[in-house]
């Protein structure tokens, strides 16, 4: 680092000072591995940032990149087009639920929650709805950085800086660890949180409210999971009071849950679906929002012939180089099943082996589903809410990458793990967590 100029990056979600001091640097990643400059390697235990579900590094998203980089490099999608943006919608569509057909692309997760909560209040004045506009979110929920985002998501450094420029409040969170602590899959206990909504109508009246926006699972939380029947309530509570129900499925998407999309796998049907990240293998950034065909129709039917429908888009939406990339993407999943490996054996294999660090005095919760999982520390008090930064930072240390967020160690290895790589794993958190 001593022959950088480290001044010019303002890094985020970072404290640059304390890391220009002592850095952590990348130099290259293949399959499960990421790779500093000496040459050592590193087990990449969150995919990247909850993104690189089919490893790092494939060949054929980056030939695919390199071909269409030098066929279309760009063209503006505003009243024109390229065949590849409709042939990739089309494509992506065969993997939504039910009635999920349309797809308005952007260039993130932020972005495609940005434009969820646009779309949301678009379909509300089209059917003589207006004043439903505001969105109610949920405690621990991370929903980006755009101003939208922070207003519906539930993680309090975010909201605190920033405020809360989008109207919204926020279902109370379903972390109990004091009733589910060590569950294997979704816990028994919490269905009756989802009653909370109920309590938000009523205080707000059904009429005020556009759409509800939770996660399946709550990851930047902490991998905070639904409890059994949770998400079917909320479902029956939003047709109860003619809500909108979005899913932001930006990391529980594209494998992560054991099937193509949490919703599926959890066998609810939301009105629209946000994702982005492993929609291509983060390669190249892209967003997506799968919007179903009665709000799509809604906003179609409601704007005069010849005028724009939706005052909304990017710049790069749809950019043919990022599609070409999902494309490829797409390719990689589907040769090597990899939408539906975490819900066979390896996902069990997963969770037996995390689960196994239970027995260390200093783990009082593990949670998993799929190839997610969380591990919660006990805290001295003197880093209650902190601890797990301190042990992600020591098992970097050990070669394993792996996320603290509060006091929990997160992660969400790639889906290409294979079962000693996962005995290698926890291997080094044993050592690591013992030594805390």
């Amino acid at each position: 680092m001593s022959d950088l100029n480290t001044n010019a990056f303002w890094m985020p979600f970072t404290p640059n000072r304390t890391f220009k001091s002592s850095p952590r640097l990348v130099e290259r990643a293949e399959g499960i591995y990421l790779y500093e400059k000496s040459g050592r390697q590193i087990i990449d235990a969150t995919a990247g940032l909850w993104c690189s579900n089919a490893g790092h590094c494939r060949s054929e998203i980056a030939e695919a990149i390199h071909q269409q980089a030098k066929t279309l490099d760009y063209s503006s999608i505003f009243n024109f087009g390229h065949e590849l943006g409709f042939e990739y919608a089309e494509r992506l569509v065969q993997y939504t639920p039910e009635g999920l057909n349309h797809v308005f692309f952007g260039n993130s997760g932020s972005e495609a929650v940005e434009s969820a909560l646009k779309i949301a209040l678009q379909y509300q004045r089209a059917r003589g709805k207006g004043t439903r506009t505001m969105f109610i979110g949920r405690e621990k929920g991370y929903h980006g950085v755009n101003f939208g985002g922070i207003s519906v998501g539930g993680i309090a450094p975010n909201y605190q800086s920033f405020g809360q420029p989008v109207k919204a409040n926020h279902l109370r969170h379903t972390l109990d660890i004091e009733r589910n602590a060590f569950s294997k899959g979704l816990p028994e206990f919490g269905v009756e949180l989802a009653e909370d909504l109920e309590r938000l109508v009523a205080f707000h009246g059904a009429d005020q409210i556009a759409a509800v926006i939770v996660e399946p699972f709550s990851g930047a939380g902490g991998v905070i999971l639904p409890p059994k029947g949770y998400l079917k309530r909320l479902r029956e509570i939003c047709d109860q009071h003619d809500l909108l129900l979005i899913f932001d499925e930006v990391i529980s998407g594209w494998g992560r849950m054991g099937s193509p999309f949490a919703s599926e796998e959890f066998g609810v049907t939301p009105d629209m679906i946000t994702s982005a990240k492993g929609i291509t293998n983060a390669t190249v950034p892209l967003g997506a929002v799968f919007v179903h065909d009665k709000i799509y129709n809604a906003v179609m039917d409601a704007a005069p012939d010849g005028m724009v429908e939706f005052f909304h888009g990017y710049t790069y939406s749809a950019h043919p180089v990022a599609c070409a990339a999902g494309m490829a993407t797409l390719d990689i999943y589907e040769r090597e099943g990899l939408l539906t490996r975490a819900s066979g054996d390896i996902g069990k294999y997963w969770e037996e082996s995390l689960h196994s660090l239970a027995d260390l005095e200093q783990v009082i919760d593990i949670r998993n589903y799929g190839l997610v999982g969380a591990i919660e520390l006990r805290a001295p008090d003197s880093l209650k809410g902190k601890f797990g930064g301190k042990a992600s930072a020591l098992a970097w240390d050990a070669g394993v990458m792996a996320r603290g967020i509060g006091d929990a160690l997160c992660m969400s290895p790639p889906l290409i793990i294979e079962t000693h790589e996962i005995d290698r794993l926890m291997e080094t958190l044993r050592e690591v967590i013992s030594g805390l």
